[in-house]
């Protein structure tokens, strides 16, 4: 019987989610400027090439270039490529309808889907603390939502976008679930990677629907996008051998304090007159 590649370090666990989960929210912030130009999969495909080198660069440092690429379940990276690539481009969608906070919010619906697919799926102990932690999040959930389900004078395009990325939280959540089986076995560099081709292929397929030639400025705004990606991917992988996924699942709620700290650092840098008379 294959030994197990996860352990229990719940700090350390933590610690690599939080990381990635901050920067993530920095790459969806470049994500929504660059959405005005890009559609979302011309987004994704460059998001998911440009963090190639990020995986084979880690690899080769931590001297684990010859192991990182193999892989025990093929079908299950597979999968994982699939809700992965589906649900990346579904926010992105988002991230092109509606503003980044907002997005936010509503993605708030991915650790009450993975808190109930990590006990139905994974048999984990779920504990009341946690639970409450979700339930307030599906509070804001719904707050967030009403107003684009609820009214008929919402825009039909903001609309979409809320489905959308209420849409990418569960394929998020699914993610979640396939990654702690994954990494049981596999490396977590070999999980990026394989997810990384998978977007890439899938991605490239948007281009029969029109692609956008980048400028330079906006081509290395599009390398710094795959750059972030990459690393946040392996953080986050790399969270799940050391925690389980019904106990990482409320700390996404930490990207709203994110995503407002990156807005109100962007309009200070852009409006700083401006954004210091709205603080008065």
């Amino acid at each position: 019987m294959a030994q197990s590649l996860t352990s229990h370090r719940p700090a350390l666990a933590v610690g690599l989610k939080l990381t990635a989960l901050m920067l993530f929210t920095l790459m969806s912030a470049l994500v929504k400027a660059l959405s005005e130009d890009f559609p979302p999969g011309e987004l994704v495909f460059f998001r998911s090439l440009l963090a190639i080198p990020v995986i084979i660069a880690w690899l080769i440092w931590r001297g684990e270039l010859s192991q990182g690429f193999v892989v025990k379940k093929p079908i299950g990276h597979f999968w994982r490529g699939v809700l992965g690539t589906s649900a990346m481009g579904l926010t992105f969608t988002g991230l092109s309808l509606l503003p980044l906070p907002e997005v936010t919010a509503i993605g708030y619906a991915t650790p009450i889907f993975t808190l109930v697919l990590a006990a139905l799926l994974l048999g984990e102990r779920i504990r009341m603390i946690r639970i409450g932690a979700v339930m307030l999040g599906l509070v804001g959930v719904l707050i967030m939502l009403w107003p684009r389900l609820g009214s008929t004078e919402m825009e039909v395009a903001a609309t979409i976008g809320a489905l959308c990325v209420l849409a990418a939280t569960i394929a998020r959540a699914f993610v979640q679930i396939h990654i702690r089986q994954l990494v049981k076995v596999d490396h977590p560099a070999a999980i990026v990677f394989y997810f990384s081709i998978t977007a890439t292929l899938l991605s490239s397929l948007t281009v029969f629907w029109g692609w956008t030639m980048p400028t330079l400025d906006q081509a290395l705004l599009l390398v710094v996008v795959g750059l972030i990606g990459g690393v946040a991917q392996i953080l986050v992988t790399s969270s799940y051998r050391f925690g389980q996924a019904s106990m990482l699942a409320p700390y996404d709620y930490t990207t709203m304090l994110f995503a407002i700290a990156i807005c109100s650092a962007t309009e200070l840098l852009l409006n700083p007159r401006q954004f210091r008379a709205q603080s008065l």
